[in-house]
């Protein structure tokens, strides 16, 4: 006799398009239990340096790869797929993808959020700025000049790219961040496609206007980018339209939330004071500041971090984000051969007590919040022929959770509310020895969800609430189980390794177009003769560690 089909109730499926890889997960909405994932990883290019793109057409595939594999895994489970009521989407944000709207092909590889090839061109718009001010458009975008937002990488595909120039020309061309291309297509394409985004994307573009929630004008106008190209705002929380074909077609899609406001979400943090950390690619911390928007002093972004519903309030965060986390750790692993997979590097921290006076900056994109330096590069100092393998990834770690510290020193001054404990999420948070280490460096309380797939739950929970199938009254949210790491260091140990790192910092600065080859001639003849005895004795030690790192 054929087993009776398990009742969860109503499910919510939620697609989590992250720079690395894709999932789609699937959970109960009456208890946020999830029951099943699947994920497929997606390939990044290097072309120049400072380039990284993927392919829109592979971010797709993956998508519907994933459909496939967990509705299967929910029927060998004994779970009816026919009880998912509806899907939310949460995808990198700031990530640009250009397509035609009559082939429906991208027009452009798809250039991904930390990319830095628009350097030049954010000089070239820092300049058009009274007093050459790159915060001169925060006040109605709420953020900086940047090579990280949309606006910037689109700016920089039609300068260079005349295939796309073309298809803005016939009004072909369709412009979107990851959920709006998604979205596109989950929809029906070239044939019927909504070509849609949601607040919280539209306010990482550089092209909303952070009060009004519309595609403003003056932000149009100063990057030059027509209207014509861009998506419709809508709310985080509504029925978009449905699937159209594949393992879910039907289904409707009901929520779209960036990856980090979606993580705010589902952390619970919808009361004004809150905040989370997302331990990813980067690093992500998003802080609660209410029904008004705040202006950061002190480098942060100003970003919606949700609207739940189309007559439903919005809500905005204080941002502050770090490029390079987790993917110094890929850094470690693929291009240093230190570690043959990421989890080796809690192992291999692990054994050796402290990081050996070596510091990391991973600058690799240039410096993000609260510096907004593009032109810092990643920098490893403190060396010796004591330093070994071990050091530089204990020193990895600990640059995530400076970086973090930098970013709550900031958020602390802007909110005047210090935090006493940060809840934490993302891939990177299962390093109990990280964790251990940031709440050390921050002398606060460090609390981890035992469900750490908070991002995808976010989404998952916009959706269902959009169809009535979950509840966000704080009475009615399941109490998440958390693992808490407190402190366990002296304040003066702190406070003696957070100077060196931010001594560090100031060395990674200002490394790329800074002084012309004839200012560094000059600079370099002056230097003393022991100078070049120091430099060649740090090259013989790095030559050591990376020698000792492939035994």
């Amino acid at each position: 006799m054929a087993e009776k089909p398990t009742d969860f109730g109503p499910l919510v499926g939620a697609i989590d398009q992250g720079t690395s890889s894709t999932r789609f997960l699937v959970f109960a909405s009456k208890t946020s239990e999830l029951l099943s994932f699947h994920q497929v990883e997606v390939k990044q290019s290097f072309p120049k340096e400072g380039w990284v793109e993927e392919d829109p057409n592979e971010i797709l595939a993956t998508c519907y790869e994933c459909f496939e594999r967990v509705v299967e895994n929910l029927r060998n489970m004994n779970i009816d797929p026919a009880n998912i009521k509806a899907v939310g989407i949460a995808n990198q944000r700031e990530t640009t993808v250009v397509w035609d709207r009559v082939t429906g092909q991208p027009l452009y590889p798809a250039i991904i959020w930390l990319d830095t090839r628009t350097g030049t061109t954010v000089q070239n718009l820092v300049a058009k700025t009274p007093g050459q001010n790159k915060d001169h458009l925060q006040p109605l975008c709420g953020l900086p000049l940047s090579t990280y937002f949309s606006a910037v990488k689109l700016r920089w595909i039609l300068d260079n790219c005349t295939d796309v120039r073309a298809a803005v020309a016939e009004n072909r061309c369709c412009f979107g961040t990851v959920d709006s291309w998604l979205m596109w297509n989950f929809t029906g394409g070239k044939e019927r496609g909504l070509h849609v985004t949601d607040v919280t994307n539209a306010s990482r573009t550089m092209l909303m206007n952070i009060n009004t929630l519309q595609w403003d004008d003056k932000l149009c106008s100063f990057f030059d980018i027509p209207k014509s190209v861009l998506p419709e705002i809508r709310s985080s929380a509504e029925v978009y339209g449905h699937m159209s074909s594949g393992a879910l077609k039907g289904v409707p899609i009901s929520g779209i939330l960036g990856d980090q406001q979606a993580a705010l979400v589902g952390q619970t943090c919808l009361k004004k004071g809150m905040a989370k950390n997302t331990y990813g690619t980067g690093c992500f911390l998003l802080y609660n500041t209410g029904e008004e928007p705040v202006l950061s002093k002190n480098g942060l972004l100003t970003t919606v971090a949700y609207k739940l519903g189309k007559e439903a309030p919005v809500v905005y965060a204080l941002e502050g984000s770090v490029a390079i986390t987790g993917a110094a750790v890929r850094w470690l692993r693929d291009n240093l051969g230190i570690i043959k997979e990421a989890k080796d590097i809690e192992p291999l921290a692990a054994s050796v007590d402290n990081c050996g006076g070596v510091y990391f900056v991973p600058a690799f994109s240039g410096l993000y919040a609260p510096y907004w330096q593009t032109d810092a590069r990643g920098i490893i100092c403190g060396l010796t022929q004591f330093s070994t393998k071990a050091h530089i990834a204990r020193a990895t770690l600990e640059a995530v959770c400076f970086q973090t510290k930098e970013l709550l020193e900031a958020m602390d001054q802007d909110s005047g509310i210090p935090l006493v404990r940060l809840q934490v999420d993302g891939g990177m948070t299962a390093n109990q020895l990280l964790m251990q280490l940031q709440a050390d460096l921050l002398n606060i309380p460090v609390v981890r969800p035992s469900m750490p797939e908070t991002t995808a739950l976010g989404a998952a929970m916009a959706a269902g609430h959009a169809v009535g199938v979950w509840s966000l009254a704080m009475e009615d949210l399941t109490a998440i189980t958390t693992d808490t790491y407190s402190p366990s260091i002296s304040e003066d140990d702190c406070s003696a390794r957070y100077s060196k790192w931010k001594l560090a910092v100031q060395k990674s600065m200002h490394w790329e177009g800074g002084e012309t080859a004839a200012t560094q001639g000059g600079l370099l003849a002056s230097l003393p003769p022991a100078f070049y005895l120091m430099a060649t004795f740090g090259m013989l030690c790095l030559s050591k560690v990376l020698a000792s790192s492939r035994t």
